[in-house]
């Protein structure tokens, strides 16, 4: 028995936060430059008190609907997520407990960022491919909104709120996931970092103290940090090795691929990606105008929009079928083809 993606289903929160809504507050920062920059018009924002568990809920909800599987289907939730509702106890046992899934299932979280939907695929491969269980829910759900500060400009032109709920499933024929390749390189940590809060620097009232940058971007230690340039720099020169290697373990070439789907950060670096690896762009999946960067659910949600004609490039059906290339962009990275 081998694990299969059976369906995705997606929910973007409300209310919306639009380029002209930015320009106005930020004025050197007209519509069209964000647009340019990002590849961005909207971002879903979580309002407040509802948090990453309340998206990843709804999406869930909206899989169950479809009638793909029951709640007594389930044996084992997996969250990610980087904006748990508590240090503890696991938000992913909070939401087995909402959604009526079996008390038999297990259920985890895991901290991950735009890497995490692979390493999920990755872990609900290895429950179901040893026998551990036969459907695994993946939730992937952030609310990066609540960790930006209202006047850094650098990250609230590009993170938005969003889950995705993807059911894999044990069966004994069709298009296997696989293979991955992984890696870790923990010393661009302090390039995408929220540094205060948690134990190794808690918050007090120094770290609630605002700072402005150079480019006048404001934020204070319990804020989101993003280095753009470096994770820009780092990503050009790893993606490209890991696609060459993720196609050389599935004994594939870039030709058989019918779809390259990556982490979608910004429209500007997939561009810088698509074009170093020389991928045509009917082949190469960008689907983040109406939602921004949802972190760790952007590759779900944008195979979820490749697969919808309303939204998705009319060819794309078929290539998804033949094949799929999963990519993530920044430090910790995972790779995965669908042969």
């Amino acid at each position: 028995m081998t694990a299969h993606i059976r369906q995705i289903e997606v929910y973007l929160p409300e209310p919306i936060e639009s380029n002209e809504q930015l320009s106005r507050e930020f004025p050197d920062w007209p519509v069209a430059k964000i647009a340019a920059r990002t590849g961005i018009d909207i971002r879903h924002i979580a309002p407040a008190g509802q948090c990453a568990s309340d998206l990843a809920v709804a999406a869930a909800q909206q899989l169950f609907a479809s009638g793909v599987a029951s709640r007594s289907d389930i044996d084992f939730l997996l969250f990610c997520t980087q904006t748990p509702d508590y240090f503890l106890p696991p938000t992913a046992c909070l939401i087995q407990d909402r959604l009526g899934i079996p008390t038999t299932a297990g259920a985890m979280d895991y901290n991950l960022g735009s890497s995490g939907f692979v390493y999920g695929l990755a872990l609900a491969q290895g429950l179901i491919e040893t026998g551990s269980a036969r459907n695994v829910l993946l939730l992937a759900a952030d609310t990066y909104s609540k960790l930006i500060h209202p006047a850094d400009k650098s990250t609230r032109t590009i993170f938005g709120d969003g889950a995705a709920a993807t059911l894999i499933s044990g069966m004994e024929s069709g298009s296997r996931i696989g293979p991955y390749v992984f890696g870790t390189d923990g010393s661009g940590a302090q390039n995408l970092i929220v540094p205060a809060g948690a134990m190794r620097l808690p918050k007090s009232p120094e770290t609630a103290i605002s700072q402005s940058d150079s480019s006048g971007n404001v934020r204070t230690p319990e804020n989101l940090f993003m280095d753009g340039a470096e994770i820009f720099a780092f990503t050009l020169a790893s993606v490209p090795k890991l696609v060459n290697e993720v196609l050389a373990r599935a004994g594939k070439t870039k030709e058989d691929v019918g779809l390259f789907v990556f982490h979608q950060p910004n429209r500007y670096m997939l561009e810088s990606i698509r074009k170093q690896l020389k991928i045509d762009p009917e082949r190469f999946a960008i689907y983040l105008e109406d939602c921004g960067n949802t972190v760790s659910a952007t590759i779900p949600i944008a195979l979820k929009r490749a697969q919808e004609p309303q939204t998705g490039n009319p060819r794309v059906a078929g290539r998804l079928r033949r094949g799929v290339f999963l990519g993530r962009n920044a430090r910790g990275m995972g790779c995965l083809a669908g042969p």
